[in-house]
């Protein structure tokens, strides 16, 4: 079942933003970045190191360096939820 963003920032995730630099497969000097971007967990990242997992198996250009940031966009204590409606007119 997926979540939705709100319910995943409410427990606790945010976003994490990677750069992966890695060398293409046919010309190993030549180095290419990929940006990645999902809602993760700090500060052990499950999402992330999946994802670096299933590139270390499958995706034929290796990794040379991977760079990545995390914000935590909204948290329980920023949440209110609002009981009630004011009608103008």
């Amino acid at each position: 079942m997926e979540r939705s963003e709100t319910e995943l920032m409410l427990k606790g995730y945010g976003l994490t933003t990677a750069e992966m630099v890695y060398r293409m497969p046919d010309y190993r000097n030549v180095l290419n970045t990929f940006v990645w971007q999902d809602y993760d967990l700090a500060p052990d990242y499950p999402r992330l190191f999946k994802f670096i997992e299933y590139w270390q198996e499958k995706i034929e250009g290796p990794l040379h360096s991977v760079r990545f940031s995390h914000k935590r966009l909204i948290g329980p204590n920023e949440w209110r939820n609002v009981v009630g409606e004011f009608r103008l007119h």
